[in-house]
């Protein structure tokens, strides 16, 4: 057990007991931005350090997998400046990432259609994707592209292929067979899903895998998200009974 201190009380956190896969909606950089009176590209330059940030603090602290909601199939409305400038964000940090993954040692995996990304990002998700290959542990999934009801599209019409080519048995569908169909196939569900900037809904992330996850919100905004933030979340995560449908 390990006390920590909020800017208004003392929290416990049981390190023991933490959620194996925490999900986080990384919200409100566009506000930040605004609130700031800077441009909406400053608040996703920001979020993407507070990103690395958590994303190294879960390791150190012995969460088993962190997946992050980075761009939405419904991103693509922004504007193209805006857009241009996120990519070019993903372009940097994987970069950065492919030279520090030997290192730190971090898997990274990704969720999503990754076809509409430029060839030169595929590239570099492909090979982040096969040096994590090389380890073992904590890991991250990135959701880009992604869509919750995409995805449950994409797995039914893998899944009717398999059936129609003999390979599976429609009266042998099963949820945990389905569930082999979806970007997150021998992934636990997560125990704990965290949304910032004080919007409250789920905005088509991880549908199918949340069934019954823990929600968290909180207003503090993405670009401004802390460890202590995250373990707030945790110590909220480890006061509520879990039952699944019982008693």
């Amino acid at each position: 057990m390990a006390l920590f201190k909020s800017k208004e009380t003392t929290i416990e956190v049981d390190f023991d007991r933490l959620p194996r896969h925490v999900a986080i909606i990384m919200d409100g950089n566009g506000r930040w931005a605004k609130k700031r009176g800077l441009p909406r590209t400053a608040g996703h330059a920001v979020g993407a350090e507070t990103f690395r940030t958590i994303a190294t603090y879960g390791k150190d602290i012995g969460l088993d997998y962190l997946t992050v909601y980075a761009y939405s199939t419904e991103n693509w409305k922004r504007p193209l400046e805006e857009v241009n400038a996120i990519m070019a964000l993903l372009k940097k940090y994987l970069g950065e990432a492919i030279e520090t993954m030997e290192k730190d040692h971090i898997k990274l995996n990704f969720f999503g259609d990754l076809t509409r990304l430029s060839p030169e990002l595929q590239t570099l998700c492909a090979e982040t994707q096969e040096i994590s290959k090389r380890y073992e542990g904590y890991q991250v999934n990135v959701c880009l592209n992604y869509g919750g009801r995409d995805e449950i599209i994409r797995g039914m019409k893998a899944w009717q292929a398999d059936c129609a080519a003999g390979r599976a048995d429609p009266a042998e569908l099963t949820e945990a067979s389905f569930s082999q169909y979806l970007y997150s196939k021998d992934i636990p569900d997560p125990d704990l899903i965290i949304r910032p900037s004080g919007e409250i809904r789920t905005s088509n992330f991880l549908l199918w895998q949340s069934a019954y996850a823990e929600f968290y919100f909180t207003d503090v905004l993405w670009p401004d998200f802390s460890k202590d933030d995250l373990l707030a979340a945790i110590a909220s995560y480890q006061k509520r009974s879990r039952r699944y449908g019982g008693v």
